[in-house]
């Protein structure tokens, strides 16, 4: 699927890599998928198929490496999900602890191959870490380099919380203890620094805001571009139920019957343990014929921009409170307004974008009312769509988010007193 950390972590390493730094983009558990040019310079590493076979079976974890490799292949991984492989945190719970635990896990065989890749060939000046699930590598790691290591949560705690007992609070703890040795913890905006500093008892000073950024490279849309098209709402996400479709749905039955004329328009990847959800959730938009369409999961970077230049304003109502809002800036980028729940980094992106209102969350009148005052007051949608469209292109382009976490990185090294990676091969018995 389309996975937005993936995509971010994409546009990063490209900016990083166009402001001279090198940089290498470590694919882990299945290739990813990207609406830009992949970034991804090495194979590979904790393919899931094996991962999953070693916590299965003693037999195929004790078989050389050489003898499995083959299954961390691109193509073979992604024709085992065309199987329909399920990421549900709920079904996932043991793996994931068996992750955590590292080398003291099944999976020390793949963890180590990372761990010496990174160390031996690589031999970067510093190691980011893309979620805490990784954390189970850090002691690893840290055998083979000696510089600074980081890790970027990017609403890690959401699969945490759907971890059923006994494995989310193992989950936890032994997360707890991993992140301990890092030598900063980065997020994207203060909300989730606060939240994660509390919810995993690690002092806020531990914690490193980075800035959120795009590329902006095809957004053309622009703030008046659809403003003669019939009012069109679009929420733009993956389909599940803690990105709020279902606010977003009744939200709009109540405003299409003042509008007959209006739209709503989704699009997000869909996958298998969501489509009962998806159904019953939009089972009473199909009678609507032309005013409710379903996108699907736009398979490049044109659809995407073509999907968002179709809207009037775009809303991703989350039950959940989103630690970054990578589609808030997308719509604004072309010129389209936002409405969001006034909670997680929503609140700060509209204070700096100035792009899009706030509402009270889980609140559908709310929603359908911020509409409203849209669809009455054309020229206060376009000032707020001009501004949102200039400001992200101030604040949040993909070159300045490189720029800012390269300064961030090199001032790291310089006065960490590390020298450039000198492997220590100690490992333990």
């Amino acid at each position: 699927m389309f996975c937005g950390a993936c995509m971010h972590d994409n546009t990063w390493t490209k900016a990083m890599i166009n402001q001279g730094a090198e940089a290498t983009l470590i694919p882990t558990y299945t290739p990813i998928r990207v609406d830009e040019q992949n970034m991804t310079g090495s194979p590979v590493f904790l393919g899931g198929i094996n991962i999953y076979l070693n916590f299965r079976s003693r037999i195929w974890r004790s078989l050389p490496r050489f003898f499995k490799h083959w299954l961390d292949t691109p193509w073979i991984i992604n024709l085992a999900t065309k199987f329909g492989v399920s990421n549900d945190a709920h079904e996932l719970g043991a793996l994931t602890v068996t992750l955590l635990e590292g080398e003291q896990g099944p999976e020390l065989m793949e963890i180590e191959e990372l761990a010496q890749y990174v160390g031996e060939q690589l031999k970067p000046d510093v190691v980011c870490l893309s979620n805490a699930l990784l954390s189970g590598t850090i002691k690893k790691i840290k055998e083979y380099f000696s510089g600074p290591l980081f890790c970027v949560l990017q609403g890690d705690d959401v699969f945490l919380e759907e971890l059923g007992a006994p494995y989310r609070l193992l989950a936890l703890e032994l997360i707890r203890q991993n992140i301990q040795q890092l030598d900063g913890v980065l997020v994207h905006s203060d909300y989730y620094r606060e939240f994660m500093s509390d919810y995993l008892g690690v002092p806020v000073d531990h914690f490193q805001k980075v800035l959120l950024g795009i590329d902006l490279e095809g957004h053309d849309g622009t703030p008046n571009e659809n403003a003669d098209e019939p009012f069109t709402i679009g929420f733009f996400a993956r389909i599940c139920k803690e990105k709020g479709l279902h606010n977003v749905v009744q939200a709009f039955e109540i405003f299409h019957q003042a509008h007959p004329e209006s739209r709503l328009a989704v699009g997000g990847f869909l996958g298998k343990e969501n489509e009962d959800y998806f159904h019953e959730t939009t089972k009473n938009l199909t009678a609507l014929n032309e005013s409710y369409k379903y996108w699907g999961s736009p398979d490049s970077r044109s659809e995407k921009v073509a999907f968002y230049k179709s809207l009037s304003v775009l809303s991703v109502p989350t039950d959940y409170h989103e630690p970054k809002g990578l589609f808030v800036l997308e719509a604004m980028a072309n010129g389209v307004p936002v409405v969001q729940p006034a909670h997680g980094a929503f609140p700060e992106l509209i204070e700096k974008t100035e792009g899009g209102l706030l509402v009270p969350p889980g609140d559908p009148q709310a929603l359908a009312d911020a509409w409203e005052r849209l669809y009455q007051d054309r020229d206060y949608r376009l000032k707020l769509a001009q501004q949102g469209y200039e400001r992200v292109r101030q604040f949040y382009s993909a070159e300045l988010m490189a720029k800012e976490s390269l300064k961030f990185f090199q001032k790291t090294v310089d006065s960490s007193g590390f020298a450039k990676n000198e492997p220590q091969m100690t490992p333990e018995p």
